[in-house]
């Protein structure tokens, strides 16, 4: 697996055409650098939280089986396309926008292996399946298979799991 660089005397120099987009809403990688297969995330509503992080779709599972074992090798599969997971979070406050890039973890993740989704709510027709995510007895993130729409969402995973890359502020006006 390839690394990300741990400071900035690290950092590659790449050359431009290292920097390739691939082919958008695509189950793939959003950016390719080098060799490194990159996802891109956006968390910027005004109810993101500045300690915790939700992926609104991680991946989509609208086809196969829906059960526990079935969704949760479709996620580690699509998992195993990306080096790194890079978050952009806006985090809006009174007078400015607090920005995060956040590198999120594929090991914290995939502890979704050692899991079994269950039934959540109360929907007609295909339900929506999810569990807490524990690690050591402590919660790391919950995981929901969404019935209505497909999608696989992580919520509440901690911003102290990840690696911070960069914050800034950015006034508003």
């Amino acid at each position: 697996m390839n690394t990300w660089p741990s400071k900035p005397s690290d950092d590659p120099e790449w050359p431009a055409d290292q920097v390739i987009l691939t082919t958008p809403n695509s189950p793939m990688h959003d950016l390719k650098i080098g060799p490194l297969r990159l996802s891109l995330k956006t968390e910027t509503g005004k109810i993101t939280r500045k300690d915790s992080i939700s992926i609104t779709k991680l991946c989509t599972t609208e086809t196969g089986n829906w059960d526990s074992p079935s969704l949760v090798a479709h996620a580690l599969k699509h998992l195993d396309r990306y080096d790194h997971i890079l978050m952009l979070r806006a985090i809006w406050g009174k007078s400015a926008i607090h920005y995060q890039l956040v590198d999120i973890p594929l090991a914290v993740l995939r502890l979704i292996s050692e899991f079994t989704v269950v039934p959540v709510g109360k929907r007609k027709g295909r339900q929506s399946l999810g569990v807490d995510i524990l690690e050591h007895g402590k919660k790391v993130f919950h995981i929901h298979f969404d019935g209505a729409d497909g999608k696989c969402q992580i919520r509440g995973l901690t911003v102290g799991r990840c690696k911070l890359l960069l914050e800034w502020d950015q006034p508003l006006r």
